[in-house]
């Protein structure tokens, strides 16, 4: 075993058995003492990304890619985890620096491409996605990325050019096959191809079930029991943490409910400095060990200070602040923190979260059509997006329940119908002042990396309302299982 993997395997060890600070103190020393470059820092990377530790995971990144010989897929590699990181300008910076052959690689001008898309300059970004597609033999991710930022015709030569490329997309692998597969879905939706649409997005999905699977059986015994463990006297039981206010503003809620919408609205505050589906408190709150109360207390009882729960806020605004860099408050809109909320409370006492809800049929079909870049398992059947909403249903009502001066709920169809009424409800319970402005954030310049992207740089609509019912007969199965 080289000396990577044992600082690896060390660090690893550590976080099995709670211990995040020693991890990190691993992971730290590795970098101070070790090479500058090299292909051992991937797996340095991946471990301190795992466990929020950005500086430390571009640091390795960097290192990565400044192996020799140098090599263009881990240059683009380090790029796309500063772009992930919100360093994207830089990214941007270093390509301008490359040959013109090598710029116009394809692989290059699809990050650019990505990039461009999120800040909303959707002429860069076709331009980049066209480069990326024209100098590649097959490009079934720049398709993709193509596909969501037009809206096609029915003599669209774009149609046309995918549907030409089916044969040769059978010898992809399940992922790229898959993702091609919804480009064409999306397309052929577009144009009023609605049997064809389904059809597509069907075998997408099909596909992305031989590579992310879930066992929602065991997940609903999990919530069953984490549900009748969590009550007020449960929550009584735990030490207080002294940690005040919180630079974070939670919004949370399943897929497509709204949260983008939301995470704008806050974000034309002035007091706002960033947000994104960080996925922070999760790696913050390792050392507990689990999301019950015994775990609750356990990670009390090896504590060795008098405020564990101020310890772990303390990390937790720590990851922001390598995230976000010093300001303001930050709005961390992670996807399905509810079974978290009990831990994420009793850390952060002072914080408060904004719980988006959404007509479920509009939901699911917005879910089922979406190509999700983080893994979102049960997305890909309507019966296992029943099963899995009926199952979030009851987090939201236990945690509403527990915590109702922490939980604003908002209804999507209420918000974009009276954003007015609602923008000033959300301010109030975030405590932040009502500034003029907030409904027009899709003015805003600002990166965004969501499936919801494009809605980001549209105004508040009630045109989603009712979406479902282009696709009526394809939600039985949703029906039969969610109202079952």
């Amino acid at each position: 075993m080289n000396q990577n993997q044992s600082t690896v395997a060390q660090a690893v060890d550590a976080l099995k058995q709670g211990a995040r600070n020693k991890a990190v103190n691993l992971l730290q020393k590795d970098l101070a003492e070790g090479p500058r470059s090299g292909e051992r820092w991937a797996s340095v990377e991946r471990l301190a990304t795992q466990i929020g530790e950005i500086d430390i995971a571009l640091e390795a990144a960097r290192r990565f890619a400044k192996t020799q010989p140098m090599r263009l897929e881990r240059v683009l590699h380090y790029w796309g985890s500063l772009a992930a990181h919100g360093r994207a300008d830089l990214v941007v910076k270093e390509a301008a620096k490359l040959p013109d052959n090598v710029r116009a690689q394809s692989h290059v001008q699809h990050l650019l491409g990505t990039i461009a898309t999120n800040r909303g300059d959707t002429e860069a970004a076709e331009t980049h996605l066209r480069n990326a597609i024209k100098n590649s033999n097959f490009a079934p991710f720049s398709w993709f990325a193509l596909a969501m930022i037009k809206t096609f015709s029915a003599d669209d030569p774009d149609l046309a050019a995918m549907d030409a490329l089916e044969e040769q997309a059978k010898q992809l692998p399940a992922d790229p096959r898959s993702r091609f597969a919804y480009a064409r879905a999306k397309a052929h939706f577009d144009a009023g191809n609605i049997d064809k649409a389904m059809e597509l997005y069907g075998e997408g999905a099909a596909l992305r079930r031989t590579v992310e699977k879930m066992d929602l059986d065991q997940m609903e015994k999990a919530v069953d029991a984490l549900l009748d463990a969590w009550d007020s006297d449960a929550i009584k039981a735990l030490t207080p943490s002294t940690h005040k206010g919180s630079r974070a503003i939670f919004v949370n809620g399943l897929p497509r409910s709204g949260t983008t919408l939301v995470d704008s609205l806050l974000n034309a505050h002035s007091k706002v400095d960033g947000g994104a589906e960080i996925n922070l408190v999760r790696p913050a709150l390792l050392p507990v060990g689990g999301v019950m109360p015994q775990a609750a207390k356990g990670f009390e009882t090896r504590h060795s200070g008098d405020d564990p729960w101020g310890h772990l806020a303390e990390k937790y605004e720590n990851l922001l602040e390598q995230r976000f860099g010093k300001g303001g408050h930050v709005v961390d809109k992670t996807l399905l923190q509810g079974q978290m909320v009990p831990l994420l409370f009793q850390m952060l006492p002072d914080a408060r979260m904004i719980w988006l809800r959404r007509d479920p049929e509009d939901m699911a079909w917005s879910t089922y059509r979406n190509y999700f870049a983080s893994p979102v398992p049960w997305s890909w059947s309507f019966e296992d997006i029943a099963r899995y909403y009926k199952i979030e249903d009851r987090v939201h009502a236990k945690m509403a329940a527990l915590f109702p001066e922490h939980i604003l709920t908002v209804q999507y169809e209420e918000l974009v119908q009276d954003p007015e009424t609602w923008i000033g409800k959300i301010l109030d319970h975030v405590g932040l002042e009502h500034e003029d402005g907030i409904a027009d954030f899709h003015r805003a310049d600002r990166d965004v990396q969501t499936a919801s992207v494009a809605q980001v740089r549209e105004p508040i609509s009630a045109s989603k309302i009712g979406q479902a019912k282009a696709i009526d007969t394809w939600l039985e199965p949703f029906r039969k299982v969610y109202n079952g």
